[in-house]
């Protein structure tokens, strides 16, 4: 039972909720009796959605926040659609186009600094043959508009707002807001798969 409670409280403390330990209590106790609920479901429902927008809303601001303090930053760059990079290791090789295929490998994070996607095995870059292979256009508009600033050999870091990256609507395992990825650009060829091959940014 405090298994159980400790997963709940642990979940919506990941979720930056506000709420009243004592009070969440009292619900779960009185659903787990049978008894009827002290609030209408649609007032719940209501407080829920409200809450969800500001919290949406509070992100976005700090997100924007964070991106007009970086690009500021030594080293930092920024395009008119407003993605940001940093050269990191400097490339010497061709620049890919729309038609092309890239090899790269990858680490994506949060602005917190949670990796949530990668290629690498640990600290240390994998090996080649394990890099991931797709389409420049079949990623998402960050990575797309960011792979064609690159040389091959070259390794960047980008900062890709919600509007490049996943929005509103990310998929499984796609956070929404701002995200940082370092991406290593290993191979280009001029012909890409067929576009079902990828329909985001790489993942595995």
């Amino acid at each position: 039972s405090y298994g159980i409670g400790f997963n709940i409280g642990s979940s919506i403390r990941r979720e930056g909720l506000d709420l009243d330990a004592q009070t969440i209590a009292a619900g779960i106790a009185a659903a787990l009796k049978g008894e009827p609920s002290a609030v209408p479901a649609e007032e719940v429902q209501a407080a829920i959605e409200e809450m969800a927008k500001a919290k949406s809303s509070a992100k976005l601001e700090a997100n924007k926040k964070f991106l007009e303090e970086n690009k500021a930053k030594k080293g930092v760059k920024s395009t008119k659609s407003g993605l940001q990079y940093m050269v990191i290791k400097e490339g010497d090789g061709a620049v890919p186009t729309a038609k092309s295929t890239v090899k790269t490998h990858y680490r994506g994070k949060l602005l917190n600094g949670t990796v949530f996607d990668e290629s690498y095995k640990g600290e240390a870059p994998a090996e080649t043959d394990e890099a991931v292979e797709f389409g420049v256009t079949q990623v998402i508009k960050g990575w797309t508009e960011g792979l064609q600033l690159m040389t091959k050999g070259e390794t960047r870091r980008f900062w890709i707002p919600a509007a490049l990256a996943y929005g509103d609507n990310p998929r499984p395992g796609a956070p929404k807001g701002t995200l940082v990825f370092d991406v290593e650009l290993l191979e280009i060829n001029p012909v890409a798969p067929p576009p079902a091959a990828i329909q985001a940014a790489p993942a595995k």
